[in-house]
């Protein structure tokens, strides 16, 4: 347990039937532009792999476009698996930061050019490398660390902790980072807890949204490029939905916050296929952490029955 306080919040249960209702086909009059624009600035020197795994989640979950903008051999691999990539900068209407990055050592013109996608007000997924720069946000934003990783940043804010504190009790530690930061939290775990907040106000009066849980139907996600994998997912489904984020309302992150449950959910369900194949299963899928297609997925979201919420 903490000294540190954070908001009384009930965590509920999100599942497939939750995720259907933010999972739809593309209709007759629909075009890569209104199906959702997703710009990706991944992947380094040292984890060029790591772009290749959050592109292909996107891809195959199912966005209009995706335009990559990263170092030239990270550029050559996506373009390899993906030729419909598009590697010139233009339109967007969300972005995914930070996978396979890291904040020492990182190049000026890298960190200039992610201060730059930050202040320019769109919806941005940040993983990872581009943590350390939340502060330039000028747009919503949901990040998507793991506990190691929450624990660099909450250092970073002057909370001290640990990562085993973190990870015994991560509905609070989900919930504090929400209202110190004004950002939608998605903690990852086999366990996965995310918050929605209001990018308005001071951490003291800050609004929260939806609190919930996600629970993986297999332990075979644990794998390195996993977390990259999701990261597209959750950056697909935020350029997908870039009009419902518009329009939201609430003021809370509700919208950014369903979504991260659901890219939780599909990630989870795309992987499911590993538990009755592993420890033998191999690929030449760039993907190992996804063996089936988070389009395939949708079906089991779209059959599931309404759940009902459980609270705790």
């Amino acid at each position: 347990m903490t000294d540190h306080q954070s908001p009384s919040l009930t965590f509920t249960d999100f599942g497939a039937a939750d995720a259907a209702a933010f999972l739809a086909p593309p209709q007759p009059g629909d075009d890569k532009y209104s199906r959702g624009v997703l710009g990706v600035m991944t992947g380094s020197s040292s984890f060029p792999g790591a772009a290749l795994l959050g592109v292909e989640g996107a891809t195959r979950t199912g966005v209009g476009m995706v335009r990559y903008l990263g170092p030239g051999r990270a550029t050559r691999m996506v373009l390899q698996r993906r030729p419909e990539v598009v590697t010139a900068d233009g339109r967007v209407q969300a972005w995914l930061i930070g996978s396979g990055m890291a904040a020492e050592g990182r190049d000026p013109s890298v960190t200039a050019a992610l201060i730059e996608v930050l202040s320019h007000g769109h919806p941005v997924v940040v993983d990872a490398g581009a943590l350390d720069l939340l502060e330039h946000a000028t747009g919503p934003v949901v990040i998507t660390p793991h506990a190691g990783e929450l624990l660099t940043l909450l250092s970073s804010h002057g909370i001290s902790t640990s990562r085993a504190d973190i990870t015994a009790d991560a509905e609070h530690w989900a919930a504090l980072t929400a209202q110190l930061l004004g950002v939608t939290v998605l903690l990852k775990g086999h366990l996965t807890h995310v918050v929605g907040a209001a990018q308005a106000g001071n951490s003291a009066d800050r609004a929260l949204g939806p609190a919930v849980r996600v629970t993986a139907p297999t332990t075979e996600l644990a794998t390195a490029g996993s977390g990259d994998v999701l990261a597209g997912i959750l950056g697909a489904l935020v350029a997908t939905h870039h009009e419902e984020l518009d329009a939201d309302d609430d003021g809370n992150g509700g919208v950014l916050a369903r979504l991260a449950a659901t890219a939780a959910t599909l990630h989870g369900l795309a992987g499911s296929g590993l538990r009755a194949v592993a420890p033998s299963w191999r690929s030449t899928s760039p993907t190992p952490s996804l063996p089936r297609s988070p389009r395939c997925a949708l079906a089991d979201c779209r059959a599931a029955p309404t759940a009902s919420p459980r609270s705790s």
